[in-house]
C-alpha cells in the first residue's frame, strides 16, 4: 500500500468514526454511551495526522520531486537489492487494502444492532446474584427494566411482583422449543461483551423475530424463587409494535404510553 493510500486511509477512518459518534448515534450498536468522549478524540486524531500527512506529502496532488541521477542509479540499485530477497520494501501487503472496508463502512452503512440471533445462542446471564430489592413503586402498568423483573422472579424472598401488572420493552427472540422471548443486550463495554436478559412470554402467539414491542402483562412464577429452578416469564395481557429506541442496549424503562 503506497503512503498516499495510506493517507487517504487515516483520513476515511477518522472521517467514519466522527460520523458516528459526533454527528449520529450509530455509535451506540458499537459501545456503551459513556465511550463517545473517547471516540471523537480518536476520530479527530486520525483525520489530523492524515491531514498532517497530505500536507507533508503534497497529498494528493503535487507531483514528486525531480530525482538526481545518482539518486535514481542508488533507488535501483535498491530496486535490485529488493528483487533479490523476493520482496518490495515500498509497498505494503495486498491485504491491507481490506482495511478500506471498515472505514467506507462507517461512512456509508449503518449496520443493525444486536438481536435475536445473538441472543437465541446466549444464556441468560446479565442478573446479578444476592440482590436486594426494594419495594416497588406504585402505578399500573408498573414500567420496568427487563433485567429487575427478572431478578425479582428469580431471586426475591419476598414476591414483590406478585399482583402487580407490569409494562416492559424490548425485542422478540424465538424460542428453541417455540414460544418466544422478550429480550435486551447489555453490554459492559461493547458489543462484543453483550449479554442477554430474557423473560418468556406466554398466551400470546409471537410477533417476529428481532420486532421491537412494549409488552403489559403479570408475572408467571416458575420454580422456586430463590434457587436455580426459577424462571422469568409473564403472562401477557398486551402487545404493541414501537420502534427501536436509540439506544437498543441501554435496559431501560420504556416511557410512559
Amino acid at each position: 500500500m503506497r503512503r498516499n493510500v495510506q493517507v487517504l486511509l487515516l483520513l476515511l477512518s477518522g472521517a467514519g468514526v466522527l460520523h458516528i459518534s459526533l454527528f449520529s448515534e450509530v455509535y451506540l450498536r458499537y459501545v456503551k454511551e459513556g465511550l463517545r468522549p473517547l471516540l471523537i478524540v480518536s476520530g479527530v486524531l486520525l483525520v489530523a495526522l492524515g491531514t498532517v500527512g497530505a500536507a507533508r506529502d503534497g497529498f494528493p496532488f503535487a507531483k514528486p520531486a525531480a530525482r538526481s541521477d545518482a539518486h535514481d542509479a542508488d533507488a535501483d540499485g535498491d530496486a535490485g537489492a529488493d528483487h533479490g530477497h523476493g520482496h518490495d520494501h515500498g509497498k505494503g501487503p495486498r491485504i491491507a487494502w481490506l482495511l478500506f472496508l471498515p472505514a467506507i463502512t462507517l461512512l456509508f452503512f449503518t449496520p443493525p444492532a444486536l438481536g435475536s440471533y445473538t441472543a437465541a445462542r446466549e444464556s441468560d446471564t446479565a442478573v446479578a446474584d444476592g440482590e436486594r430489592f426494594s419495594p416497588l413503586p406504585g402505578g399500573s402498568p408498573l414500567v420496568m427494566p427487563l433485567s429487575d423483573f427478572s431478578s425479582r422472579a428469580r431471586q426475591d424472598p419476598g414476591r414483590s411482583l406478585e399482583g402487580r401488572t407490569v409494562s416492559m420493552t424490548g425485542f422478540v427472540t424465538p424460542g428453541k422449543s417455540g414460544g418466544w422471548y422478550l429480550t435486551r443486550l447489555v453490554l459492559s463495554c461493547c458489543a462484543a461483551d453483550s449479554q442477554s436478559v430474557k423473560v418468556r412470554m406466554l398466551g400470546t402467539a409471537p410477533p417476529p423475530a428481532d420486532a421491537w414491542v412494549t409488552v403489559t402483562g403479570t408475572w408467571h412464577p416458575v420454580g422456586t424463587v430463590g434457587t436455580p429452578s426459577a424462571a422469568a416469564a409473564l403472562d401477557v395481557a398486551g402487545v404493541r409494535r414501537v420502534p427501536q429506541p436509540a439506544n437498543p442496549y441501554a435496559d431501560a424503562a420504556p416511557p410512559a404510553a
